[in-house]
């Protein structure tokens, strides 16, 4: 699989495309027919950047898990426990708020990536949380790990209702409210 964050600029469109119509009419309600269309294709076109809409959808979630991860080891590494808090939950609050297809395909498309790479996902989503964990651990040294990390499991819930929940208010004052509530739900 190419890394779709080196990958072309059209691969990167038709991820894009199909991030947009897989939130909207599921994975199962798009054909690669639609998809091509999306992007003024043909759906067969799209068999020269991908084998199939399996595959899409597959890089689509592989991709985001590992920017995740990425960027939450590089803000976690901060030597300062509040700050590289505040630096998580801004990462991924201003993530959510900027991908909510993205969020809402993993959250309804994840059983449909093959096997391997589903698996991959998980894995790769287990490094981010142990980030995370890792950071509150500094901040509550002697909170037990478990309620830690499933602190860090509903404070994603919070922050991922995002495509649900963002609605009525400006993107600054969504990110504020979610901001307070992470950090309020994490260091409680």
């Amino acid at each position: 699989m190419t890394d779709a964050r080196q990958a072309s600029p059209r691969r990167a469109e038709i991820l894009a495309a199909a991030a947009d119509l897989f939130a909207r009419r599921g994975f199962h309600g798009t054909s690669i027919g639609d998809l091509g269309g999306a992007l003024g294709l043909t759906g067969p076109a799209l068999y020269r950047h991908f084998r199939g809409k399996e595959a899409v959808l597959a890089e689509m979630l592989v991709d985001i898990s590992e920017r995740l991860r990425d960027e939450g080891v590089r803000r976690a590494a901060a030597s300062d426990a509040s700050a590289a808090l505040d630096a998580l939950l801004d990462w991924h609050i201003s993530f959510a708020l900027d991908n909510p297809a993205l969020i809402t395909v993993h959250e309804r498309e994840l059983d449909n990536v093959p096997e391997p790479q589903r698996h991959q996902v998980r894995r790769v989503q287990r490094a981010y949380v142990e980030e995370w964990v890792a950071v509150l651990r500094r901040l509550r040294p002697d909170e037990p790990e478990p309620r830690i990390r499933a602190a860090v499991h509903a404070c994603f819930g919070l922050l991922n209702s995002t495509p649900y929940s963002a609605t009525g208010l400006s993107r600054p004052a969504m990110a504020e409210l979610l901001h307070a509530m992470g950090r309020a739900a994490l260091c409680c």
